[in-house]
């Protein structure tokens, strides 16, 4: 797994006919880029199809969520082996499941634990909300859902950590690139004193209303490794220019 990494979430959009044009529109232009990694995240009912379409290309696949458990009696629920047919990622604990779904940090740790079990690299998020920034809090914060999302595992082998502050999730306010490296820095000091030297290679990741004309900025920060994108990796043309930029910055 490169430590650069771009990684598109297009969260509850698109049927399986729009994830395939989705797809068609830039896998072309993703393919020739070199240099960072590049993984995208469909619904789960478009992972089969994206999959397909993926077959011979560097460009991975991932899920949005999982369950931690292999199978049984967990309605509407999908399994890491389930997700290991199609997907090499996937998206843990990100901000809107917290809030609107009642994610914890102790239930993500469940899940970064099975997902690794299963083969998965998973892309825990993390991040303050305004609140909590405001008052001081911010490090304390995802200094704790660091930690505790990671307290399941003894090595940090294939995760992925992408920084979110909630405020700029959607926002089209994105946190500033010196702010959004002074947690990257956090980040990496907090996995050193878990794991140790693996922290160095562990890619941190940053999102909230990333754009292609940020995202320079972004990964030019030492602690910033690559982004976790949303609204923008739904237009093709701004994605492809978006992991571009992010290249060349590399």
């Amino acid at each position: 797994m490169t430590r650069s990494l771009i990684v598109a979430n297009w969260k509850m959009n698109g049927t399986v006919a729009e994830a395939r044009r989705l797809v068609a529109a830039m896998k072309h232009g993703l393919a020739g880029i070199k240099g960072v990694g590049k993984v995208l995240c469909p619904p789960f009912t478009a992972l089969a199809a994206v999959s397909e379409m993926l077959q011979g290309t560097d460009i991975g696949l991932g899920a949005q969520d999982m369950y931690n458990e292999d199978s049984g009696a967990y309605t509407g629920q999908v399994s890491p082996g389930m997700l290991a047919e199609f997907c090499s990622y996937v998206i843990l604990g990100h901000s809107e499941l917290r809030s609107l779904f009642g994610e914890t940090s102790q239930s993500v740790a469940r899940k970064v634990a099975a997902a690794k079990e299963a083969g998965l690299s998973p892309i825990m998020c993390v991040g303050e909300t305004i609140s909590e920034r405001e008052t001081g809090r911010a490090e304390a914060v995802v200094d704790g859902q660091v930690l505790t999302g990671l307290a399941g595992v003894s090595n940090i082998d294939g995760v992925s950590i992408a920084y979110e502050p909630v405020w700029a999730i959607g926002s089209g306010a994105a946190a500033s690139p010196e702010d959004a490296q002074a947690m990257a820095s956090r980040i990496r000091q907090v996995l050193s004193d878990r794991f140790g030297p693996a922290a160095s290679d562990t890619p941190v990741l940053y999102g909230g209303s990333v754009t292609d004309e940020n995202i320079p900025d972004f990964m030019g920060q030492p602690d910033i490794d690559g982004a976790l994108v949303g609204g923008a990796s739904l237009k093709p043309d701004v994605f492809v220019a978006l992991t571009r930029a992010a290249a060349a910055s590399v």
